[in-house]
């Protein structure tokens, strides 16, 4: 029909996905795939004939096959080709051909060791010469020269084969981390359904919504804007943020994030941040940047990398000098330790990078992989790190003839236009009790004394909301009343016409998983698991009792957690782990600052080298384990390059291997050790990430 149509399309997409795609189509309205059947009903405007609809179909099937099949292929033609005519010059040589045909194969040998090898012998010979140095490069050009010298063709085509499949296996790692980043953070939304001036939803391309607007996102569709809920409601697949699978119940005034799924309902949101502004836009840069930032081990293996190459040359032109023997000074350049060290320590941190970002945890430099593998101290912020950072009214305590909900009244006068979250507590339980909070009166200010608490008026008397020391300070009257509070609770009192009201026990829950992520940090080696907090004594004591912390520091200030960290650094490794702003100056000073929850600010991201986008405190555990285990292979690595190809230069040294067995044994190493790193990738620990299957 004009303007409908269903299609059979066979995909393994999600049908939100499917959906999504089709409706990127400029003139498609809306798109509904059922995967029982296999269709999907379009409806398009009806000025346009399906057949244009059908050619954009194609268009984009095809594409996805061009952007993949040319990559695989460039790759793997060098191997092919060498292998095919190494095997056909061996089958050539010990048979009784022709001298003609046997110098043809000798000659294919040599034209394609060499033609193959054109970017590391240019690399090589230019690297000698431009920075007055030899590098690796340098080394295999000289080891496919001196095959060719000695009339050894296979030994050449060996070298090649073998080693440019451990660089294409490092390559292989670093892409696979770079296709995380770029199939679940990339943002390929084109096209975003835009609220005109006459309220209507105008298809319009991304780069037209600006921040202010007003744009419409419906089921299956990616969120192409940072921005706030101001109509509906719907499930939001944000694994791609937060690392957590399980979809979010978004609804009126919460927080979208660019790159995150709806999977179900439909929202109307008001554009924030759009563009390079975006979380995930910065989340790519980190990632980008953190490839940049080697860790000093990856330093000292490229120092040592570029000092055994004059080495390899020196045992070369000495075995050369003791033997006379040509073959044996060649094994000196066809086995080297460079590319097994230098390969395989780049390949375990991309790896590494790579699998922390598969959990939601962006590292901001390899180096801080290395010195998370050392971490003997945690330190832990308790307010949004410990806690959830949304703490709730346990218990209202009233006096002097107030009810529970006169005295949730007066505070919420004094705390409903501020931002802190026990100002929050105590408006959300207004709101769900049903309290009419009243105006305060009209030329009264609300004064807010730091650490203390919050004054204001309501008909010409004064409301006090905060602490104990506030109210002794102030001159409240509420000496009859303090016998009875528990003192290990954490209190806020509220005081009318200087009289004590009312007091309010606020509880602030441990996160869910906390008490396993102490347990596992313990498990991994790390003894000394400390707390600060601003809160009072008792309610510190009582956190740290719970969590069974070695030991807890209350009422700090933010100059404080300063001082504690830096003495805590002076006997260890010290991580400290927090999301607020008065936690950005701990976190800089840190051995390692990990910023950690959906709540976590901008400047103590930017303090921070290690962002932890979800609330799942049991990556923590995860990731100093992963970063062990990355510095174990590396280890492991060098261990291996140093026994097997310092046993293989002895060997041929001795003459007991010959060149193609060296060349093959060194780059067997090699591939051996890259392999070792890239397992990184898939090694076992706890998955945070899992498939969502999503109904039809």
């Amino acid at each position: 029909m004009p303007g409908r149509s269903r299609v059979h399309i066979k995909s393994s997409v999600s049908p939100p996905m499917v959906e999504f795609f089709i409706r990127s189509i400029p003139c498609v309205y809306s798109a509904t795939y059922a995967k029982e059947t296999g269709n999907v009903l379009i409806y398009y405007n009806p000025k346009v004939s399906f057949n244009t609809i059908k050619k954009f179909l194609q268009q984009f099937s095809v594409k996805k096959k061009e952007e993949i099949r040319p990559y695989t292929w460039r790759k793997l033609v060098p191997v092919a080709a060498c292998t095919a005519i190494f095997l056909a010059n061996w089958y050539i040589q010990r048979r009784p051909f022709a001298l003609a045909v046997k110098n043809a194969g000798h000659w294919a040998a040599v034209i394609t060791s060499v033609f193959t090898s054109l970017d590391v012998i240019k690399d090589g010979i230019l690297g000698l010469f431009k920075n007055r140095k030899a590098n690796a490069n340098t080394l295999t050009a000289a080891s496919i020269f001196a095959s060719l010298y000695t009339k050894n063709p296979g030994s050449a085509l060996v070298i090649t084969i073998m080693s440019t499949i451990s660089e294409y296996l490092t390559e292989y790692t670093s892409e696979k981390t770079k296709e995380y980043i770029n199939s679940v953070l990339e943002l390929d939304t084109k096209y975003a359904w835009k609220i005109n001036e006459q309220g209507n939803e105008e298809k319009v391309a991304i780069d037209q919504v600006r921040a202010g607007d007003t744009i419409v996102v419906f089921t299956g569709e990616k969120i192409a804007v940072d921005g706030v809920v101001s109509n509906g409601y719907g499930k939001v697949d944000e694994s791609s943020i937060t690392g957590e699978y399980m979809p979010k119940e978004i609804g009126e005034g919460q927080q979208v994030y660019a790159g995150s799924v709806l999977q179900h309902g439909q929202l109307t949101i008001l554009v924030e941040k759009v563009g390079n502004d975006t979380a995930i836009s910065r989340i790519v840069q980190l990632l980008e940047e953190a490839h940049e930032k080697q860790a000093s081990i990856q330093n000292k293996a490229n120092r040592l990398a570029e000092k055994m190459v004059p080495v390899s040359f020196g045992l070369a032109f000495l075995t050369f000098l003791l033997t006379r023997n040509v073959h044996r000074a060649l094994n000196m350049l066809v086995i080297d330790f460079i590319c097994g060290i230098k390969l395989s320590t780049a390949t375990a941190f991309y790896a590494s990078i790579g699998r922390a970002a598969k959990q939601g945890a962006l590292i901001k430099g390899s180096n801080y992989i290395e010195e998370m593998a050392k971490v003997e101290t945690v330190i832990l912020d308790k307010t949004g790190t410990i806690t959830e950072g949304a703490p709730v009214v346990q218990k209202v305590i009233s006096c002097e003839g107030y009810g529970p909900e006169e005295v949730i009244r007066f505070a919420a006068v004094a705390e409903k236009n501020s931002s802190h979250p026990i100002a929050d507590a105590i408006v959300k339980q207004a709101e769900e009790w049903k309290i009419e909070i009243p105006a305060r009166d009209e030329n009264a200010q609300v004064n807010t004394v730091i650490g203390k608490g919050i004054t204001t008026f309501l008909q010409g008397k004064q409301i006090v909301v905060g602490s104990l020391r506030f109210m002794n300070e102030l001159k409240v009257n509420m000496d009859h009343f303090v016998h009875q509070i528990e003192k290990d609770e954490n209190l806020i009192y509220v005081a009318y016409d200087k009289t004590l009201v009312g007091v309010l026990s606020i509880f602030d829950r441990i996160r869910s998983g906390m008490h396993r992520a102490v347990n596992q940090l313990r498990d991994l080696g790390i003894h000394d698991i400390i707390m600060l907090t601003g809160d009072k004594r008792t309610v510190a004591k009582e956190m740290a009792r719970r969590l069974r912390l070695n030991w807890y520091h209350a009422e700090t200030l933010p100059e404080d957690k300063v001082t504690y960290v830096k003495q805590y650094k002076r006997n260890s490794t010290v991580m400290m782990v927090g999301d607020g702003i008065n936690d950005a100056p701990s976190l800089a000073h840190a051995n390692i600052g990990v910023t950690m929850g959906g709540k976590r600010t901008d400047i103590a991201c930017e303090s921070s080298d290690i962002i932890i986008t979800s609330d799942n405190p049991k990556v923590l555990p995860e990731l100093v384990g992963l970063s062990k285990k990355t510095m174990n292979i590396i280890k492991q690595n060098f261990i291996v390059t140093f026994l097997i190809n310092g046993g293989a230069i002895l060997l041929g040294a001795l003459g007991i291997i010959s060149p193609i067995a060296g060349a093959a044994i060194h780059n067997a190493a090699t591939i051996g050790v890259v392999l070792n790193s890239a397992r990184i990738l898939w090694i076992g620990g706890e998955k945070y990430g899992t498939q969502i299957l999503h109904p039809a």
